[in-house]
């Protein structure tokens, strides 16, 4: 039996990147899933590609508690059950404080971090019905330490690190498990203004010990484990996924290797 089978996942961001590597896998493994997205185009794309018994798409915006209320309602009406959310959603903006504009701020936190709360508001009632559940939160290595003018990004990741393991203790007696992946630098549509620029790119991954970018799939891969009954007993872990740089102190690389 595949470990997804009659399995029903909430992907936020699903329409590209790391979302839609983890709901192509999640199909793969016998599940449905819920392609969350504001691109319609690329969702029902994506929704086209893994076939209408196994996929819908919900247009929402993940920082408005209304929309996002309608979204889990009709993920449960709609595949009859819920199991998996991947709050998967986010976007930064770089800018140090003073040149920060306080509406960019707030766009931050209202979609890093504010949707998980309105996804786990209403879909943990559902998984409370059924005995158990699992939420993995995309988080990132920026929510474990501070990055150069990328405040709002590491208050809004930080935020989703310690509420990950707020949530895990609040409802292990729920049967549900929450855990984050805090994945570094990943080669996503979004990062293409770094992976397209050869300097840019050359500074970045010569700074990850493993010398590359994370491809979406990667990341994708451990959220699944996570989301599988081979983590039953993982709650409340926060999972880097960065190629080695949380491991390394930051210091230059002396060695004559």
């Amino acid at each position: 039996m595949k470990r997804f089978q009659d399995k029903v996942a909430i992907v936020t961001g699903g329409a590209s990147g790391m979302g839609e590597a983890f709901c192509r896998l999640f199909v793969e493994d016998g599940g449905k899933v819920a392609v969350v997205d504001l691109n319609e185009e690329k969702g029902l794309d994506l929704v086209s590609e893994l076939g209408s018994d196994n996929a819908i798409f919900l247009k929402c915006d993940v920082s408005d508690n209304a929309q996002v209320k309608t979204m889990v309602d009709s993920t449960v009406a709609k595949l009859g059950r819920l199991d998996v959310v991947f709050n998967n959603a986010g976007i930064a903006a770089m800018a140090k404080t003073p040149e920060l504009a306080f509406e960019d701020w707030k766009r931050v936190l209202e979609i890093d971090l504010y949707s998980i709360y309105h996804c786990c508001h209403y879909a943990i009632p559902y998984m409370r019905q059924q005995g158990g559940g699992v939420i993995i939160n995309n988080a990132s290595i920026s929510g474990m330490a501070g990055d150069y003018g990328l405040s709002c990004y590491n208050a809004a990741k930080g935020g989703v690190v310690n509420y990950t393991r707020a949530l895990a203790i609040d409802h292990a007696v729920d049967g549900i498990r929450v855990n984050a992946v805090c994945p570094g630098f990943v080669d996503t549509p979004l990062s293409a203004p770094i992976t397209e620029n050869a300097p840019l790119i050359a500074k970045v991954t010569g700074a990850i010990p493993m010398g590359r970018a994370a491809q979406p799939e990667e990341i994708a891969q451990v959220a699944a484990f996570l989301a599988s009954d081979a983590a039953s007993y993982v709650t409340g872990a926060i999972v880097p996924v960065d190629g080695g740089v949380t491991a390394a102190t930051g210091q230059p690389n002396l060695s004559m290797g």
